[in-house]
């Protein structure tokens, strides 16, 4: 359906809202609020409802509308005498006066038993509005008198109704259905005449077409300063032109209505209906508003590297989405004449009952606002949350989705994950590489001193290694082994260089082992029949002379190289080996760089 076939159909439906309500029709009862408990429950509640000014005058027009005008004459202030014989006409001519020549609103009538307190107007009257037609003017005021059953009852006022008779005669005289046909007027639609019914339907596609022109006009600078800075202007003018087209169409089609004269409670409908289509509008813009300026924002502050501030601020736009949703429906409710009081105190009572019963819900919220406020974790890192690990995909408003190593996907609630400890894998400098080397026990405590020594002067020489945190210590001598614990960490940030480092100092360390005539042990249970063949005798002998040889010349690296000796050592490793493709791959790089050259 295109946006002009929307807005027909929108006004239309507006037009249909403006028939006229009866007392019985369910939905004036639901436009209509109700009336407050009587503070004295012996007074009984007046039938016609008049207790209140809202009643009396909604009351009246309802009766005077569906042409009912003995009922219509029980609102106004006529002693018995008179409502029996003139009762019918002087309601008839107040209703064709309040239609034709009423300046007020009906939206601010009370609807207290009291009335609202009016400046300069004494208790128990109250003024509503002001009829005015040529040189004649009358105020339209209610006065609150004793009613028949004892109570406190509104009605017209005696001072209004003697001011009618020169009203009706000035509205008869500037009627325009005197210059119509007589069965256009004298039949009604949506309880006005038809000509007034076919005018309003008829302004609708002219208010639309209207409306349209104008921001067609509107749009020719816009273009011109889009083709200067670029097109996200237009866009953003593109996405607020539906709901302007709205606004514009409402706003023409309520100054044509101006013009018709409608009956005045179809008028007070017509407004009502309007007006909500303009708070409509008026959200529907500031939505595309806020979405397009957060959204900005948003992208401002990811193109910085702040993603948990993005994330942030996509928290924020949903939020602030739903309360100005919550605001219009809160606006609109007001305009339909709700008590938005007692609407406020139920929500408040319901927000207590609903936060009661959904401690997890908002623990997760507030949990969710922590967790991207503080930036601990963001989307893309690697993350360890209790015993599993995974890639952090989305953090959002009650979970936070991780991508498993085993590719599942894991929800842990906001909560959960503010109140976990939080391992962020992806933000380390280095990475710990650490182990525990079980040799032979018939190992020497000589022998053991060599291996111990080549194995620190493995790590010191390595260039990935960080050599001030080495630590290569005799930790234990268990029942099978002689235990050696080896920690040091590398310098990497990326887990698989960090493997490949650490397979190549294994590597290493198991050819030392070798080397130096020993070997690793293998605890087990498992009972050997056979003749070992024990330690290599002469590389054990020559392992003990060199150790030897540190004592005599004081040289004995322990509890540690001097250093000097590390310095000496450090980055005298190869790496990667000179039998590595990968060395090879960047010796042939830089070689082809210099033919380049």
């Amino acid at each position: 359906m295109s946006k002009f076939s929307k807005a027909i159909v929108f006004l239309a439906l507006a037009l249909a809202a403006c028939q006229p309500l009866s007392a019985q029709n369910p939905l004036s009862q639901i436009l209509q609020p109700a009336a407050p408990a009587s503070t004295s429950p012996k007074t009984p509640a007046d039938p016609l409802g008049r207790d209140t000014p809202y009643g009396t005058v909604f009351g009246f027009l309802q009766a005077a509308q569906s042409g009912n005008y003995g009922i219509a004459a029980q609102y106004l202030q006529l002693n018995a005498a008179r409502r029996q014989s003139e009762g019918e006409a002087v309601a008839a001519n107040l209703k064709l006066v309040m239609d034709r020549a009423f300046a007020g609103s009906l939206k601010n009538v009370s609807t207290q038993p009291e009335g609202a307190p009016q400046e300069g107007v004494s208790l128990g009257r109250q003024k509503l509005g002001t009829m005015s037609s040529g040189d004649a003017e009358a105020d339209l005021e209610l006065v609150r008198v004793s009613g028949p059953n004892a109570g406190k009852i509104w009605l017209v006022s005696s001072d209004t109704l003697a001011r009618v008779p020169e009203l009706y005669e000035q509205v008869e005289a500037r009627q325009v259905e005197t210059r119509l046909p007589a069965w256009i007027v004298k039949h009604q639609l949506a309880g006005m005449p038809l000509w007034q019914s076919f005018a309003l339907i008829l302004m609708i596609p002219v208010a639309a077409a209207a409306g349209w022109l104008l921001l067609v006009v509107l749009e020719i600078p816009l273009r011109w300063w889009a083709r200067r800075r670029g097109q996200a202007e237009m866009q953003q003018w593109r996405s607020v032109s539906g709901p302007l087209w709205l606004l514009a169409g409402t706003a023409i089609h309520r100054i044509l209505a101006r013009y018709l004269g409608m009956p005045l409670l179809q008028r007070h409908y017509y407004v009502q209906v309007t007006t909500v289509a303009v708070i409509i509008g008026a959200n529907w813009i500031l939505w595309r508003v806020i979405r397009w300026f957060l959204q900005r924002l948003r992208n401002r502050a990811l193109a910085r590297g702040h993603g948990g501030t993005g994330s942030l601020m996509l928290l924020g736009e949903r939020i602030v989405k739903a309360l100005v949703f919550t605001m219009a429906v809160f606006f609109i409710l007001g305009i339909l004449g709700f008590n938005m009081s007692t609407a406020l105190a139920g929500i408040g009572i319901g927000g207590l009952a609903i936060g009661f019963g959904a401690q997890k819900t908002i623990e997760n919220l507030f949990g969710g606002v922590s967790v991207l406020g503080d930036e601990v974790i963001r989307v893309g890192d690697v993350c360890r949350f209790g015993d599993r690990t995974g890639t952090v995909e989305d953090i959002g408003l009650r979970s936070t989705r991780v991508r498993t190593e085993e590719r599942t996907l894991l929800a842990i609630p906001n909560g959960t994950v503010a109140a976990i400890n939080v391992e962020n894998l992806s933000r380390r400098d280095k990475i710990l590489f650490k182990t525990v080397l079980g040799l032979r026990s018939e190992t020497s405590h000589d022998h053991l001193r060599y291996v111990l020594s080549e194995i620190r002067r493995v790590l010191y020489s390595h260039p990935k290694i960080e050599t001030k945190t080495v630590r290569v210590r005799l930790t234990e001598l268990a029942s099978s082994s002689i235990n050696v614990e080896l920690l040091c960490y590398v310098l990497t940030q990326d887990f698989n260089e960090f493997a490949a480092v650490r397979e190549d100092l294994l590597l290493r360390i198991m050819n030392l082992v070798e080397d130096s005539g020993t070997g690793f042990a293998f605890p087990s249970q498992t009972l050997y029949l056979g003749r070992d063949s024990g330690l290599e005798k002469e590389k054990a002998d020559a392992a003990v002379k060199t150790v030897a040889e540190w004592r005599d010349e004081k040289r004995l690296p322990f509890p540690d190289f001097t250093d000097e000796d590390i310095s000496s050592f450090q980055g005298s490793i190869d790496y990667p080996q000179q039998e590595s493709a990968l060395r090879n791959q960047k010796w042939d790089a830089g070689k082809n760089a210099g033919k380049d050259d």
